[in-house]
């Protein structure tokens, strides 16, 4: 680092010929703007057009970043840079530049993460024909409201390209993801790790090329969806989990005292047998939540949790093995008693529909403790490293 460059603004590129030497010209008055010492970072990433000879005309630093995609770009000219401060924006001229002495005051009032704001719920600006309708209306929002909900983050502007961040909070963010999904990586890290997090409003212009962008809305919003997921235990597993196997486990209850009737519709052994399936499948996607939970921690991939490692020290191996085993014998005793029933007519023929109500329920019982038992083996092997790092003293469990 070096102390004399207070702010370093990064650019990705690959093939912006057409807007690169616009954009470091803004940059470079935006330096001046903001009255801070700067340099400006291009991060080729293979561009053909000539970008790097203009990057190099107009004065900028290009860092030759080999490994493709966005998100590889913006951390090769990150980990280049020289200064404190960083700030990423796309090279295309959608983002003014010369306007950047709101993300300098946020950074000197102590954030860590400092984030432009293109969207009118935070105070920003999409000037006409700058985005497209389905990022405006349906992707960008809903991945925001997405993110909000499920990682609790300020941002109301999820994907705005133009945003900074401290090179102590970029260490902390331990970034990985090579493509469009950076930008997710980036707000949910910071979120999870306690960063301090500001949003600046901007308005995001009409970029100036004449070629379609690289941004592929379907197949990047999906990337982005798909990490927030990952990302989220809760919400992928625990919570899906949680309301089939009780939506499963109150209905089994009901029909397996007899058939319920709501006008023309009659719900017996068949809608038993669906509600078993459902109340299965919610106690599965329970099982995975604590597996991800543990695994991502234990890799770093999420950060530790306070409330979650209390849940682990009180939800034992023997605590689980025990609820399981309760569950298998009482269906082991319903399916011993369906038995006797059988044995009782010699074997012969039983109500179809009184058989399967008591099979059902007996089966569903004894799967579902055989799964509790070894999910709570597999759990505790998961746990093992974790465990052994951390002694029952200590309170960082």
């Amino acid at each position: 680092m070096d102390p004399k460059v207070e702010l370093s603004i990064v650019m990705p590129c690959l093939n912006e010929a057409e807007t690169l030497a616009t954009c470091i010209r803004k940059a470079r008055a935006g330096l001046a703007a903001a009255g801070v010492a700067g340099e400006i970072i291009v991060a080729d990433n293979g561009s053909t057009d000539g970008s790097i000879e203009i990057a190099q005309r107009e004065g900028a630093r290009v860092v030759h970043v080999k490994e493709r995609g966005y998100g590889s770009a913006v951390r090769g000219g990150a980990q280049a840079a020289r200064a404190e401060w960083i700030l990423m924006g796309d090279a295309d001229d959608s983002y003014d530049f010369s306007r950047i002495t709101g993300f300098v005051q946020k950074f000197r009032e102590g954030y860590d993460l400092v984030m432009g704001c293109r969207l009118p719920s935070g105070g920003g600006t999409i000037a006409p024909g700058a985005m497209p309708w389905k990022n405006r209306w349906i992707g960008n929002p809903l991945l925001t409201f997405i993110g909000r909900l499920f990682f609790r983050c300020p941002a109301h502007d999820f994907h705005c390209g133009l945003r900074g961040f401290t090179r102590r909070a970029f260490e902390v963010m331990d970034l990985k993801t090579m493509g469009m999904e950076f930008a997710s990586e980036m707000v949910i890290k910071a979120t999870l790790r306690g960063l301090k997090i500001a949003e600046v409003p901007i308005t995001l212009h009409k970029d100036g090329r004449s070629r379609p962008p690289h941004l592929k809305p379907w197949r990047d919003g999906w990337r982005h969806l798909r990490f927030m997921l990952i990302f989220s235990p809760r919400w992928l597993f625990l919570i899906p989990g949680l309301l089939l196997s009780a939506a499963g486990f109150l209905t089994g209850m009901i029909l397996a005292l007899g058939p319920v009737h709501l006008g023309r519709v009659t719900f017996d052994v068949g809608t038993l047998t669906i509600a078993a399936m459902t109340f299965m499948v919610g106690i599965q996607l329970v099982a995975f939540a604590f597996f991800t939970k543990v695994f991502a921690i234990e890799e770093g991939l999420l950060p530790h949790d306070p409330k979650f490692a209390r849940w682990f020290r009180f939800f034992t191996l023997e605590k689980g093995v025990l609820a399981g085993a309760g569950l298998f014998w009482l269906g082991a005793i319903l399916l011993a008693r369906a038995f006797g029933l059988w044995w009782q007519t010699g074997y012969g023929q039983l109500d179809y529909a009184e058989n399967l109500r008591r099979l059902i329920p007996a089966a569903t019982l004894v799967m579902a403790g055989l799964q509790i038992v070894f999910s709570s083996f597999f759990l505790s092997v998961l746990g093992l490293k974790t465990q052994s790092r951390n002694p029952p003293t200590s309170e960082a469990r």
